[in-house]
């Protein structure tokens, strides 16, 4: 199945620039965060040969490369319990059919997936207890949905945006699944930021 033969959910409502509020974000994420000017900009003009989307597909797939590895370091930490265990390796399942997806897709539109980095840079020293873990796979979790609202409205290709919005609603899940296991409110807001 590629990107654009994903389900194909309703639009973000609203993009996520210009909002601040004690957002955790990966480096994958701000990369693509600030890629936006020049994205608008070029949109503007009427050019997208697809490179745009491919760019953005890339940064995505970083984003979920590194969801995997985090997942990864949170199961083989020995922290978490059996039910939380299984619920990790199955949310890192999801990351690696949304990384799967995004790099055929970006095959077959003439660009290089992206690879996963030999090392992240995770708060490994800050891991001291399964709620530890929980927070962090949150915040990352927190960050996919906002760099997804953020990207959802860049791509020239209408199609990868709602297959974008499909994988946000994944991650929007997961977070509040995450939310939910620290005793947090599961949906904080009434808007996803």
């Amino acid at each position: 199945m590629s990107f654009l033969q994903m389900p194909h959910p309703a639009a973000a409502r609203r993009a996520f620039l210009g909002r601040s509020s004690g957002l955790v974000l990966s480096g994958t994420a701000i990369a693509l965060l600030a890629g936006n000017d020049v994205l608008a900009a070029q949109q503007g003009k009427g050019k997208n040969d697809g490179q745009q989307d491919v760019q953005i597909l890339n940064t995505a797939l970083g984003a979920e490369l590194e969801a995997i590895a985090a997942y990864q370091l949170g199961a083989e930490s020995k922290l978490l319990e059996k039910p939380v265990l299984d619920l990790a390796v199955t949310f890192q399942g999801h990351h690696k059919a949304h990384a799967d997806v995004l790099a055929q897709t970006v095959e077959k539109l003439g660009g290089k997936p992206a690879v996963a980095k030999a090392r992240y840079d995770f708060p490994v020293d800050q891991l001291k207890s399964q709620a530890d873990v929980l927070r962090f796979a949150a915040r990352l979790e927190q960050g996919a949905v906002s760099a997804y609202l953020g990207a959802v409205p860049l791509f020239g290709n209408r199609d990868l945006s709602k297959a974008a919005a499909s994988i946000l609603g994944d991650e929007a899940m997961h977070w509040a699944i995450l939310r939910n296991a620290l005793g947090e409110a599961p949906v904080p807001a009434a808007f996803v930021s």
